[in-house]
């Protein structure tokens, strides 16, 4: 028995030093270099509520992606009908369909087989003949449109958190909320509106040929209606007005040669002091060669960079550029470059995101938060404490040890697995209180009625720990599966209580039971105990 208790002494005694490792950083700001190097040096996280921050939530704009897919698949549609030679008449996006027109009537025929075989994701939403052509009006399946309003929602939530990742936000909040809302958190915030443009930003990353039109004034002007497949987009370019330099217009050609999906990198270098840095892309293998195929066969035509349709750069091609590398200048400041080269690694928006609602906590609300929260957990357990001690007397000592032992390795565990701590948490702790005394009081009262019955004291701690467990495995197993269901399905406060209150349980029930039972049978074994103040 002897052998067994200094087992589990020792066990004790290594997770509170353990406990100390975790919980040292956030006792101190100034760690040593050393601690740095070989131990753990993150401090206990503050949630939003805490620490102050933004709190934003999104809507993203499915109905716009559905609307680019539907535009991408027309222009898909007429490139394999003309190599299938399928004489269509017209193919153009009207709203949420498509509409081909077909004036051949032995072509209507051959047009469903191909539509089946080539596209299964569009069905016919209607067809009718209008002046001798048929008109078909194509829709995006059910299933396709779930499946597409699904993805976009997802990959809006991947990409957002990837920009605020690169951003540097400390333990973010980032979850899906409704059919298309995302909520985010960032909590410490010292810049929300450039977090807030970091986020909604599009980052359309677009390559098009300038137009080389004769009298490009006229059409600029408005004097000339534009040709088909021309279109004016605003950027950078003019004279230079102090920094910046001054807005012009292009005429572009509409077609895309290259996206950002081609994008592998995208980094900040240093410029000349006149220009400013730029940002240097890299492409994929397979962009790198479209790339140099396109600058190959554009030799001294000028080439517009155009980010959510602003011209940036537009370079002359002087000749072929093999390596898969380009770069993109517009007198950018340094903090603009970073942010520009941020979106493109972490990619394009699916889909425009607009902000529904927006709330920024500041610090000293933070403050205040934490100053209460504490008080509460000072305040409640020193009832708990004084009631423990009066009741149950040196039984109700070690009860108040157990729990100070359990605060600690709670803080510790939290430490430890990087969890946020915010004000619901902070109720959790507080709760966990009384539930690790819920424990003791289970086993002070078993201990009581064998005492009565004229046990020892042996024989009635023995029996007072042995029948309370079930009853204290059975209370605190439940509440911890709870607390995974709320950890599960709640939302950030909601799951902040969860979380609090399932590592909680788990301290709790281990001070309770095994903290408290060593010193009883260390009194036993060595100070042959023969009353129990209780």
């Amino acid at each position: 028995m002897k052998a067994s208790l200094w087992y589990r002494i020792v066990g004790v005694i290594v997770l509170l030093a353990a406990a100390f490792v975790y919980l040292f950083p956030s006792l101190t700001s100034d760690l040593p270099e050393w601690w740095k190097r070989f131990l753990p040096s993150n401090k206990i996280r503050l949630g939003l509520d805490l620490q102050g921050g933004t709190h934003l939530v999104l809507t993203v704009d499915v109905d716009k992606a559905l609307e680019n897919v539907l535009e991408r698949t027309a222009d898909e549609l007429r490139r394999e009908a003309g190599e299938k030679q399928l004489a269509l008449a017209q193919v153009q996006r009207v709203d949420k369909s498509i509409e081909v027109k077909i004036e051949s009537p032995e072509v209507r025929s051959a047009f469903e087989d191909f539509l089946r075989d080539n596209f299964p994701n569009l069905a016919v939403a209607d067809s009718q003949t209008r002046n001798g052509v048929a008109v078909f009006s194509l829709k995006l399946t059910n299933i396709e449109e779930r499946r597409l309003r699904e993805f976009t929602v997802e990959q809006a939530l991947e990409t957002i958190r990837n920009r605020i990742d690169q951003f540097g936000v400390t333990e973010p909040i980032i979850q899906r909320q409704g059919s298309q809302d995302i909520v985010v958190q960032l909590p410490g915030i010292q810049d929300p509106q450039r977090a807030k443009a970091l986020i909604g930003r599009t980052a359309l990353l677009e390559f098009k040929l300038l137009a080389e039109l004769p009298d490009a004034e006229a059409y600029l002007s408005g004097q000339k209606p534009l040709p088909p497949g021309i279109e004016i987009l605003t950027g950078y370019g003019g004279e230079r007005v102090g920094r910046r330099v001054e807005k012009t217009k292009y005429l572009v050609e509409s077609k895309v040669l290259l996206t950002g999906d081609a994008i592998a990198d995208a980094q900040v270098r240093p410029g000349s002091q006149l220009e400013g840095p730029y940002v240097a892309l890299e492409l994929t293998p397979r962009g790198a060669k479209q790339f140099e195929e396109i600058t190959a066969a554009n030799v001294k035509r000028r080439l517009a960079i155009i980010l959510d349709n602003t011209v940036y750069s537009a370079p002359v091609i002087q000749e072929r550029i093999p390596g898969g590398r380009a770069s993109i200048t517009g007198n950018f400041d340094i903090k603009e470059a970073r942010d520009l080269a941020i979106v493109l690694r972490a990619g394009a928006l699916p889909a425009p995101v607009h902000i529904a609602e927006e709330r920024t906590v500041g610090p000293s609300l933070g403050r205040d938060s934490i100053r209460q929260g504490l008080i509460s957990v000072i305040v409640g357990g020193s009832l708990v404490v004084a009631f423990m001690v009066v009741y149950y007397k040196f039984a109700g000592v070690l009860a108040d040890l157990a729990l100070i032992l359990n605060i600690i390795f709670l803080m510790a565990a939290l430490s430890a697995l990087q969890a946020t701590l915010t004000l619901p948490g902070i109720a959790g702790i507080v709760l966990t209180l009384g539930m690790a005394v819920d424990a003791n009081v289970l086993i002070n009262e078993r201990i009581r009625e064998e005492l009565r019955l004229g046990r020892t004291a042996r024989a009635a701690i023995e029996a007072g720990y042995e029948r309370a467990l079930p009853a204290i495995l059975d209370s605190n197993i439940t509440t911890f599966l709870s607390g995974l269901i709320l950890f599960q399905f709640g939302a950030g406060p909601i799951k902040g209580f969860a979380v609090t209150l399932c590592i909680g349980i788990v301290t709790s029930v281990f001070t309770a039971v095994v903290g408290t039972r060593i010193v009883y049978d260390w009194l036993l074994a060595y100070r042959k105990m023969e009353r129990v103040s209780i």
